[in-house]
């Protein structure tokens, strides 16, 4: 059976990484040249330029709660993915040794049936990706169209509240400005996007590997000969191993991470639900932050569930080790399918410092969290 290709998988997420100047090609990492140049001018005049623009003009209206939180729950996003891209570069190396361990034989599918238990949990995963990409590059379109559609002002809007040195009203200062924020937006929504499917495609693959492993542990039985089953029984244990070597060297890339990410996404889902009642019924700027909140909603979905799948999938190793005809095995296999069936009883969970952790559970609870959020700031903007 050929090998099988897990960063085909994966393939448009790197190579948007790659336009974006966050992925050097091949196993390398940064070094002085032209892609780290590239890197640097990206992030500068598309990440940090646009940031720090919206921060100085939050510092001139912070005496307006609804000017502020109609600002502040992008600038939240944006200061994520700034926390982001500093942890990606700086596990550059550990992230593509991640994807470089899963072309080893012992993390290779063996059947056709274990490919088609990959696939399940591909698909999955891409159609939440899909999901994901198309909420967030919904928020960008409504975010162009909104200062073109909106007949109220008089004067020229830009799709973001933001502080400049000059006078953006005039010709040609508002139509750069205009670009220069819209080119900033979609940088940053791609640089979002790619980061957190790659990450969720990680724990996927996580998860296969656990379906992977279970598939052989029940088709022990199916192997002729003691020698054939002891040595089979002994791959499984050094696989299961090498699994948790795995998964704490993705808690060691996710911790802070999923850490940042959970607080910043049920502050920002609070605050969008509250600018929602602010807004004109489905006006652009409405359907713009609707977009958003929901492409909030789907991205930590999308950690939690494939989190989740991991804790599933590990708690299986007992029940496949059961399933298989281990009554007829010779009595030293016995006692090592013992030992190592009482190893697997605890099950693999992914947290972010083991404060929280990757579940349905937790996602319910930022939720809530999001939930009391918006009724603080709707009590404070009702005694105002």
């Amino acid at each position: 059976m050929d090998k099988y290709d897990w960063k085909a998988n994966i393939k448009m997420n790197i190579l948007m990484l790659q336009v974006c100047g966050l992925w050097p090609k091949g196993d390398e990492t940064y070094k002085p040249g032209i892609y780290a140049l590239q890197a640097t001018i990206l992030l500068t005049v598309f990440l940090m330029g646009h940031m720090f623009c919206q921060v100085v003009k939050i510092y001139f209206i912070r005496d307006n709660l609804e000017a502020i939180t109609g600002s502040f729950y992008v600038l939240l996003v944006e200061m994520l993915v700034v926390f982001k891209v500093y942890y990606l570069i700086k596990n550059m190396e550990m992230l593509k040794q991640l994807l470089k361990i899963l072309d080893t034989d012992l993390f290779q599918p063996k059947t056709a049936q274990q490919r088609a238990l990959i696939d399940t949990n591909i698909f999955y995963w891409r159609a939440i990706y899909k999901t994901f990409l198309t909420m967030s590059y919904c928020y960008n379109l409504f975010c162009v169209l909104f200062p073109l559609l909106d007949k109220t002002a008089e004067e020229k809007r830009l799709p973001f509240l933001a502080w400049y040195p000059y006078n953006t009203q005039i010709s040609p200062f508002y139509q750069i400005t205009y670009i220069h924020q819209i080119a900033s937006v979609v940088f940053i929504t791609t640089v979002h996007v790619n980061i957190d499917t790659l990450v969720a495609a990680i724990n996927a693959f996580n998860g296969s590997q656990f379906d992977i492993l279970c598939d052989n542990l029940r088709n022990l039985h199916n192997l002729t000969g003691s020698e054939d089953i002891n040595d089979k029984l002994i791959n499984c244990i050094e696989h299961h191993k090498q699994i948790l070597s795995y998964t704490e060297k993705c808690k060691t890339f996710l911790n802070w991470i999923l850490l940042v990410q959970f607080f910043v996404s049920g502050t920002a889902i609070g605050l969008s639900m509250f600018q929602l009642t602010l807004l004109v019924p489905l006006s652009s700027e409405f359907f713009s932050l609707l977009s958003y909140g929901l492409a909030i909603t789907v991205q930590i979905f999308m950690y939690c569930w494939f989190g989740n799948e991991v804790e599933i999938k590990s708690g299986n190793i007992p029940y496949a080790v059961f399933e298989c005809e281990w009554t007829d095995f010779p009595e030293d296999v016995k006692k090592k399918l013992l030992f190592f069936t009482m190893r697997a009883q605890k099950t693999v969970k992914l947290s972010a410092l083991n404060l929280f952790y990757l579940s349905l559970d937790t996602f319910m609870k930022i939720m809530k969290t999001s939930w009391s959020y918006f009724a603080l700031l709707q009590q404070v903007s009702g005694q105002e």
